[in-house]
């Protein structure tokens, strides 16, 4: 067992390292997760996804409401930037899958426009 000495944001940490054979590695390592399941694809309209994570600021549309490709839809704050979510599409807002304050993943699913 070798023992290193790491610093880390100016705090030494004391680590040891054993060395083991390619065959007990194996059998020690835990087994994969499976991947999450992706967002289900909307079976009518194009769904709207987060281009990154943060809290929605703004919904600028209601369930309903057409509108047409490159309006804006809704302000997603993210490294305390306001970013534009626009219509990929024109059509209708057919769901809202958030609201004002929810926080979000990247590719969640924010509306669907059909």
């Amino acid at each position: 067992m070798n023992k290193y000495k790491v610093n880390v944001n100016g705090t030494d940490y004391e680590v040891a390292i054993e060395l083991i054979d390619e065959a007990t590695a194996k059998a020690a390592a835990p087994a994969p997760k499976a991947a999450a399941p992706a967002a289900a694809a909307p079976a009518d309209g194009q769904a709207v996804t987060a281009p990154m994570p943060g809290p929605i600021l703004d919904i600028k549309v209601a369930q309903g409401a057409t509108v047409k490709k490159g309006d804006v839809i809704m302000i997603l704050e993210a490294m305390k930037m306001e970013n534009e979510i626009l219509a990929p599409c024109d059509g209708t807002v057919v769901s809202l899958n958030v609201q004002k304050g929810s926080q979000v993943d990247s590719g969640s699913v924010l509306c669907v426009i059909k």
